[in-house]
Order: structure tokens, then sequence, then C-alpha cells
């Protein structure tokens, strides 16, 4: 991984709260596991920043190398790497991702994220 790529995602996971590195935006997935990890942030009312790791091939190489994870997407909270589609949706559903954004000082919508459990129990 070239310098730039690895001081370009080292700035964007310490300058946002929540980071996205995904296939696709936010606004427009390009896979299904992005997709989906972007409905549940976008659901339970997070902000957060994605990065389109098909726009930038070093990025999209990059990231894997900077967290030692073969797969995308990835989801960053405070600078920590956290993980990737199962992780995340198992973390939703158990409840450990609120945890983790409370415990981070991350606002999200409490409610939404109970219905999101529900609809998946």
């Amino acid at each position: 991984m070239s310098d730039t790529a690895k001081a370009l995602i080292k700035e964007t996971i310490e300058t946002n709260d929540v980071v996205l590195y995904m296939k696709g935006t936010s606004s427009m997935p390009q896979c299904g596991f992005s997709s989906r990890i972007a409905g549940v942030l976008n659901f339970i009312g997070l902000e957060w920043k994605d990065v389109n790791v098909l726009a930038d091939e070093e990025i999209r190489q990059g990231i894997k190398d900077f967290s030692d994870w073969p797969t995308i997407p990835q989801l960053y909270v405070k600078g920590e790497f956290v993980g990737g589609c199962d992780i995340i949706t198992d973390m939703m559903i158990s409840g450990e991702l609120d945890t983790l954004l409370e415990g981070n000082n991350v606002f999200f919508n409490k409610e939404a994220a109970n219905k999101v459990r529900e609809a998946n129990a």
C-alpha cells in the first residue's frame, strides 16, 4: 500500500466518527453486503461517511491491508475497525452495536435499532 493511500485512510477514519468502506455509496450501494450495512446505518439514523472503494483501486486494496481484513465492506467507529457485514449484522441483532456506539458517544436512534431487532427476532 502506498504511503498516500495509507495516509488518506488514516485521516478519513480519524476525522469521522463512523466510516464505512463499501462498494458504492450510501445512496447507491453496489453490492448486497454494502447495501445491508448502509441500510442499517441509515435506518438507525447514524451520521456516517461512505468511502466508495470502487472509485479508487489503491484505496480498495489499501483498506484490506490497513485492517488486515480481506473483504469489503468494513466499518470503523472512532478510528477502530469493527468488522464486515456478518459481524455488523450480528452486533446489530445482539445489541452490541448499540453498546459500541453509546460507549463512543455516537448518536443513533435507539428506537429504530430496537425495530431492527424486533424485525429479526
